[in-house]
């Protein structure tokens, strides 16, 4: 399917008459052509979360709307869109999704026009309970894992012990919700899907970072805790080497299929959990 469909057309003319500039933007973001959302209509959105008399919770409701969208490329545009905006959007964009009790419900999706769009359904459905939890993730913690400073003095290396073991937690769920995107190279047949894996991996480079801190303040810790906290340090440390498998696994994808080698050969160097 190429070009915009009438259908998409409409939606934007409805929304220009209603005077939603912003839903307009949401509404050419997520249009029936099979291709990532157009750059033009990602950097308004997130030029649009920093003024201060735009509507969060109405672009975020616009977004939703589209999910509920019969076509996987509409649904999965929204999800892309709702990804780039949590990364590159101002916080008070994630704070609002993360007070949301439901992000998106998508668990039994499936668009069955054709075999592509079953095979696209389940990679939005792993992809939405993704973003659902990294919206619980940030309710949990009041920060995002991939927003915040890392190395010697960042945020996981200078936790206390009571929290660090809650945030190890919450970030092992994240990056297992990550994780079970688990798609194949041969599977990134097209540019919405392409998108959508590009933004996953660049948040598991950034969540990785964050659990190799949390690990090496954990272990510097250890001897200090409590017996309880202790026993729960040690599961946590044998949790993150099972992961590290699966990881590594996930970045081989992204070096097969060509996407920011540069910045997978850089993280080989530093995958070390006892350094740093």
């Amino acid at each position: 399917m190429s070009g915009q469909t009438l259908t998409d057309r409409i939606a934007a003319a409805q929304y220009s008459l209603t005077g939603s500039e912003v839903a307009r933007a949401v509404c050419k973001a997520t249009t029936h052509e099979v291709m990532a959302p157009k750059k033009k209509h990602l950097e308004y959105l997130i030029q649009a979360t920093n003024e201060t008399n735009v509507n969060i919770p109405q672009m975020a409701d616009t977004l939703f709307e589209r999910s509920t969208n019969a076509s996987w490329v509409v649904v999965f545009k929204a999800l892309v869109a709702t990804h780039h905006i949590m990364v590159h959007g101002n916080e008070r964009f994630i704070q609002y999704l993360a007070s949301r009790s439901t992000l998106f419900n998508l668990s039994n999706f499936l668009d069955k026009t054709g075999s592509h769009g079953y095979d696209m359904s389940t990679f939005i459905r792993r992809y939405s309970r993704y973003l659902n939890e990294k919206g619980f993730a940030y309710r949990q913690m009041a920060f995002d894992f991939t927003r915040v400073k890392k190395g010697a003095e960042g945020v996981m290396r200078t936790m206390a012990p009571d929290k660090l073991l809650k945030g190890m937690s919450s970030l092992q769920g994240l990056i297992d919700a990550l994780l079970e995107f688990d798609v194949h190279p041969k599977e990134l047949t097209n540019g919405v899907i392409n998108a959508g894996f590009l933004l996953l991996f660049k948040d598991l480079i950034k969540l990785f970072a964050c659990y190799n801190d949390g690990v090496i303040n954990l272990l510097e810790k250890f001897f200090k805790m409590k017996k309880a906290e202790c026993k729960d340090a040690l599961e946590i440390y044998k949790r993150f080497l099972t992961r590290m498998t699966r990881i590594s696994e996930f970045l081989k994808i992204a070096e097969v299929s060509r996407t920011e080698p540069e910045t997978v050969c850089s993280l080989s160097v530093c995958v070390c959990p006892h350094k740093g």
